[in-house]
């Protein structure tokens, strides 16, 4: 029984050691869009896309596993008397295809969505863990051994109904672009 402890802990460091080998930090920036975001449905010609940032670890231009942490203000839209914000934290399984600098790439995965809302400073806050997917994807362009340029696609859902102040119920839906750098180490 000892012999197994040691193996298994044996075994989880050594896959440890291979993914940070590969892995990286991309912090980015970017926008939401469409879905309960706004009234946009795709991110061209939309002039209520809410910008988000973020920043994810993990796998850097491989296939591998990566942690997704975002933060959308005003997601619901600007109102003087209105505070909201979403925040994602999301695990993936991140599969790429490497051609030389270039890495396109799928991501799809699940964790936390979680809306926020202050109506009226002085009223009502509330907020909402709901647990939640995404899937997209992206291209990684690398700049050199460190450095390379991420850009993706994501769609977030939620599984269960969300109901807060300014959002009435359902499943909370949306789209992200964003486009970062990332260090690899």
């Amino acid at each position: 029984m000892r012999s197994t402890g040691i193996l298994a802990l044996m075994g989880a460091t050594l896959y440890a050691s291979t993914v940070f080998a590969a892995g990286g930090v991309t912090p980015y920036i970017g926008y939401n869009y469409g879905g309960d975001s706004s009234n946009c449905a795709s991110l061209r010609d939309c002039e209520e896309r809410h910008s988000n940032f973020g920043v994810s670890f993990g796998s850097a231009g491989g296939t591998g596993f990566e942690q997704d942490i975002a933060y959308a203000k005003n997601f619901f839209g600007a109102s003087p008397d209105t505070h909201n914000s979403v925040l994602t934290f999301m695990s993936n399984l991140v599969v790429a295809l490497p051609l030389g600098p270039v890495h396109p790439f799928v991501v799809g995965g699940v964790g936390l969505i979680r809306p926020h809302a202050t109506i009226n400073p002085t009223a009502l806050v509330t907020s909402k863990n709901a647990a939640g997917y995404d899937l997209g994807g992206g291209v990684s362009l690398s700049l050199g051994p460190r450095l390379a340029l991420r850009g993706d696609i994501r769609r977030f859902n939620t599984f269960q109904d969300v109901k807060l102040g300014v959002f009435t119920g359902g499943k909370l839906s949306f789209s992200r672009a964003t486009l970062g750098l990332t260090l690899k180490y």
